[in-house]
């Protein structure tokens, strides 16, 4: 009897021990990223640029260029690019880069292991004249940046006048995104950063522009399209603008919610040399905030824009720039674009070349090779 009882009990002992396990849930290609986009930022801070592949201060649209490359012999962590004017069915965006191009290089980033951000500045749905392009407006005439009516985003949303007008522009924008996939069909993640810098009055979404419940559902919006479009490799990035004596308060002001937010991003720059230290300490006091706030609600934080326009200081990298972002643990800064007299990033033909160089070798700036190693 001791014999079959203890054979009885090896039985059920065996089958006890092999129980299948559930299987463990496949993450979604923008859980991947945000996974990997936390991992990065304990190792450093990625350097992103505006539009680094299309055009620099000496040449444009050549094939595998970049002003960055060329100064320190690797590409961004971080490539930023704008889809303004995908809304119109235009085949350039705003600055004039082809959409065509836009997705190529996209795809060249991705699969040499680097960040993509995506943004859009639509035109003004009230004020633009539909025809492609700018149909004849002046700048800012019928622009992101034409303020001139407060009522658009009310006009956007479910029963305003232009409602059906935005339908299709959100669709539009969803065609393009729903191409950003490899050959072999796998789609390509990145961090999406649309309605940006609201706490400022310069976009029709600013802050005089609409009420900050207005501002959500513009959010809410687009964000319900791509997700019931399938959408589930995007990062969502919400950023407004740096400002004197940040709160969490101001910071969170017209913030989506948790559920609808991945990453948190402040936009701030220096405009002449004379604002160097204020930049450096309204910088630092921002993202002691900021990076506060984004641990309190379980969000990456990054400063999603920066510069000095023209780089007038040619220390400005290792002078203003290090000192502002070194002791903060944030995902990536990206610099805006270089584009003829204006631009944000380095250069061979500028005197900043040597100094972009000593930041892109100190322990703190990661590049693309470092973040593929």
């Amino acid at each position: 009897m001791k014999k079959i009882f203890a054979m009885a009990i090896a039985t059920v002992t065996v089958v006890a021990c092999t129980t299948t396990k559930k299987a463990e849930p496949v993450k979604t290609k923008a859980q991947q990223l945000l996974e990997r986009l936390n991992t990065l930022r304990q190792k450093g801070i990625m350097y992103g640029h505006q539009d680094d592949p299309f055009y620099g201060l000496t040449w444009e649209f050549d094939k595998d260029s970049s002003d960055v490359k060329n100064v320190c012999g690797d590409w961004p962590a971080v490539m930023g690019f704008e889809l303004g004017g995908i809304e119109m069915g235009d085949e350039k965006n705003l600055d004039s880069v082809p959409f065509t191009r836009m997705r190529e290089e996209i795809l060249n980033h991705y699969n040499r292991g680097g960040i993509i951000t995506i943004s859009w500045h639509p035109r003004n749905p009230v004020t633009t004249i539909e025809g492609g392009g700018n149909a004849g407006q002046k700048f800012p005439e019928g622009t992101a940046w034409d303020v001139s009516d407060s009522t658009v985003v009310k006009n956007v949303l479910e029963g305003g006048s232009r409602y059906d007008l935005f339908q299709t522009w959100m669709q539009r924008v969803s065609d393009f995104l729903a191409s950003l996939k490899t050959a072999d069909g796998e789609k390509i993640p990145f961090i999406f950063r649309p309605w940006h810098e609201n706490s400022g009055s310069w976009f029709w979404w600013g802050e005089k522009l609409c009420t900050a419940e207005e501002y959500k559902a513009l959010w809410n919006l687009l964000q319900d399209k791509l997700i019931a479009d399938g959408f589930d490799n995007l990062v969502w990035a919400y950023s407004p603008g740096c400002q004197d004596n940040l709160t969490a308060d101001r910071l969170l002001d017209r913030y989506p919610g948790d559920d609808r937010v991945d990453m948190l991003g402040l936009d701030g720059y220096q405009w002449v040399p004379e604002e160097k230290e204020a930049f450096i300490e309204r910088t630092k006091q921002n993202l002691s905030v900021l990076c506060e706030v984004a641990k309190e609600h379980g969000l990456i934080p990054a400063l999603t824009e920066t510069g000095m326009k023209n780089l007038s200081e040619p220390t400005w990298w290792t002078s203003t720039l290090l000192p502002a972002v070194e002791e903060f643990t944030i995902s990536y800064l990206l610099t805006w674009r270089n584009y003829k007299e204006e631009w944000f990033g380095p250069s061979t033909s500028k005197p900043d070349a040597p100094y972009f160089v000593e930041f892109y070798n100190n322990d703190k700036t990661m590049f693309l090779k470092e973040i593929t190693e």
